[in-house]
């Protein structure tokens, strides 16, 4: 009588585990986009000369919204996103100036139609020069609804997220860190402004979006703060 019990317990048990296991596997492939595909790229070096100068470049500058069909390369990203937050210096100091040198903000990549770089949601690392993956899938329609509608968001064939992690700088600075966080996102956002003007690049600054959604479509950190969009594509 006590065996029957026992393996009664042990069949219990092995179904509630089994049963477990199953839901987090159909759970996992449900979500179609994907979870980490733990894809690292490594990005070619960024080029520290152009034939447009700096002059010319602020000149022209512009904000773009609409682009040709053309896929970005992966050494057009690799630029780009050097020039928002790579590092330019040892010590590990980057191209855009940070109170304290604590860098708050994170750069993240949503690449839609790039050479090399399948579809899906990554983060930059400037110290390894890299791009991880986070999120496999095509998230043009998403992000374009949370952020209003707007059409050079779904039809560029990248998107750079910048995101603050505002305690990085109010822990040294008090409540004036946050006004230093968002003069740092504006510099970072010049630096891609100019140096896709020197790709033949169109790119614009997008501050209007639902933040919840963002924050919700990228699975970002709760201490984690959405502060702007930047679509950008090869010109018309």
């Amino acid at each position: 009588m006590i065996k029957k019990w026992v393996l009664i317990i042990f069949f219990c048990l092995l179904f509630v585990l089994l049963g477990g296991v199953l839901f987090n596997y159909f759970r996992r492939d449900k979500a179609t986009t994907g979870k980490s595909g733990d894809q690292r790229i490594s990005l070619p070096k960024p080029v520290l000369s152009s034939r447009i100068s700096i002059e010319q470049a602020l000149a022209q500058r512009r904000s773009i919204r609409e682009y040709s069909s053309e896929p970005l390369t992966l050494e057009e990203i690799s630029q780009l996103l050097w020039a928002a937050q790579g590092i330019n210096r040892p010590g590990g100091y980057r191209t855009a100036p940070s109170a304290g040198a604590l860098y708050p903000l994170e750069v993240y990549l949503v690449s839609n139609q790039i050479d090399q770089v399948p579809a899906g949601f990554y983060h930059y690392n400037p110290e390894g020069h890299a791009i991880e993956q986070l999120l496999r899938g095509d998230f043009r329609y998403e992000l374009s609804q949370a952020g209003l509608n707007q059409q050079a968001i779904q039809n560029a064939p990248a998107v750079f997220l910048i995101t603050a992690i505002y305690e990085r700088t109010t822990a040294k600075y008090g409540p004036r860190g946050r006004q230093y966080v968002h003069m740092e996102v504006g510099s970072a956002a010049q630096n891609v402004y100019l140096q896709a003007y020197s790709l033949d690049i169109g790119t614009v600054f997008i501050g209007a979006f639902h933040d919840d959604q963002v924050k919700r479509l990228f699975n970002l950190a709760s201490e984690e703060q959405p502060l702007c969009l930047l679509p950008l594509g090869k010109l018309n």
